[in-house]
């Protein structure tokens, strides 16, 4: 190769190491998280799938939940409560049905990806909206039942005591309001919920 030639081929290269983009990743801030909720985050970041907007990660097999702003910033981190049984469909119609019919094994946290927003329940408080269609919401936690011991549930080392809920997923209050709600307010989001029996391909096909 000449001197001329071989001076054409590094400008070339050069050219392309400017022009070929970075692989986008999620920052996690030095925040603990699992393989898949990291390559979930990278994949929203690299494929632009959040449109702009920002997302949550549901790492249902971890019962931890990750809002991240529209470039992947990470905004804040916290234990989750689940649905009480293990599985990543809702029953057909569960929506309609009064939380007195849902029997324990159908009690079950979707997975998949979601469009959500903040709106209201049956009560006063807001609450972000997952799935509407099969009542599935992001919430402050309820403590209403005392049986539940769900304020402990949070607390506890241990994940195996965060699945107690109809479906929804409930937060601490703090971190409802000082993270959930101000990410969503004023703008919708995208809230991505990982399996935890189905591949995640078979949720995610494009992850």
């Amino acid at each position: 190769m000449t001197a001329a030639k071989r001076a054409g081929a590094l400008a070339a290269l050069a050219v392309l190491a400017v022009s070929a983009p970075a692989f986008a990743q999620a920052d996690f801030r030095g925040e603990s998280a699992s393989a898949p909720a990291r390559r979930a985050a990278d994949w929203v970041v690299a494929s632009a799938d959040n449109h702009g907007l920002p997302f949550v990660i549901v790492d249902k097999a971890a019962a931890k939940v990750f809002v991240l702003d529209a470039r992947g910033q990470l905004q804040g981190a916290s234990p989750a409560l689940l649905g009480l049984a293990h599985g990543d469909r809702s029953v057909p119609g569960i929506g309609d049905r009064k939380l007195s019919a849902i029997r324990p094994e159908e009690r079950t946290t979707p997975a998949g990806r979601f469009v959500a927003d903040l709106g209201n329940d049956l009560g006063e408080k807001d609450i972000l909206w997952v799935d509407y269609k099969d009542a599935i919401s992001m919430h402050r936690v309820i403590t209403g039942n005392p049986h539940d011991q769900r304020l402990k549930r949070l607390a506890s080392a241990s994940i195996a005591d965060n699945r107690i809920t109809y479906g929804c997923i409930n937060v601490p209050v703090k971190f409802y309001e000082g993270v959930v709600k101000p990410a969503f307010t004023g703008t919708n989001g995208i809230v991505y919920i990982l399996p935890e029996v189905e591949p995640i391909q078979a949720v995610f096909p494009g992850m």
